[in-house]
């Protein structure tokens, strides 16, 4: 028994310390949208649902929860963040190549379809980010024809 209240003790401590160190938050100085929205020209519609969905984990912009303030959960946060932003990050579009984008627009037609995206951690606490049959097909409709124009387009060298 001794051990124990040892134990819950060292813990407790461990995570009032732990409150004093944070990852840093993902959120840039202004808005690097405008490359993405310009290029790919989403309806005003899909702009609603990417932002939603997807531009928390895939941009330099992250509006964040209460509950981020809180360690060890913003560590979580943090590492999902850099994570999506190192598989697709539209902040950074216009630094992709032609036929980068035109990977990347794949990769997120093949995880709307699996339903892979967005994650299902993060739809339990953004109810508003749970893509309805119709705005996965939005999606997908909008992707396919953005690819369609990356692959019309002149071929990167």
């Amino acid at each position: 028994m001794k051990y124990m209240k040892k134990m819950a003790w060292g813990l407790l401590i461990v995570f009032v310390l732990i409150q004093f160190y944070r990852p840093s938050k993902n959120i840039a100085e202004s808005d690097t949208m405008d490359s993405f929205m310009t290029e790919t020209n989403p309806s005003k519609e899909l702009k609603i649902i990417l932002k939603q969905a997807c531009f928390d984990c895939h941009s330099n912009n992250t509006v964040y929860p209460w509950y981020n303030n809180i360690a060890p959960i913003s560590f979580w946060l943090d590492a999902h963040i850099k994570d999506g932003k190192k598989h697709l990050n539209f902040s950074e579009w216009e630094n992709y190549s032609v036929k980068k984008k035109d990977h990347k627009m794949e990769e997120l037609e093949e995880m709307i379809r699996e339903g892979a995206m967005p994650l299902k951690e993060y739809t339990w606490t953004h109810k508003e980010a749970k893509l309805t049959p119709d705005q996965k097909q939005a999606i997908l409709d909008w992707a396919d024809h953005t690819r369609a124009l990356y692959q019309l387009g002149p071929k990167p060298e």
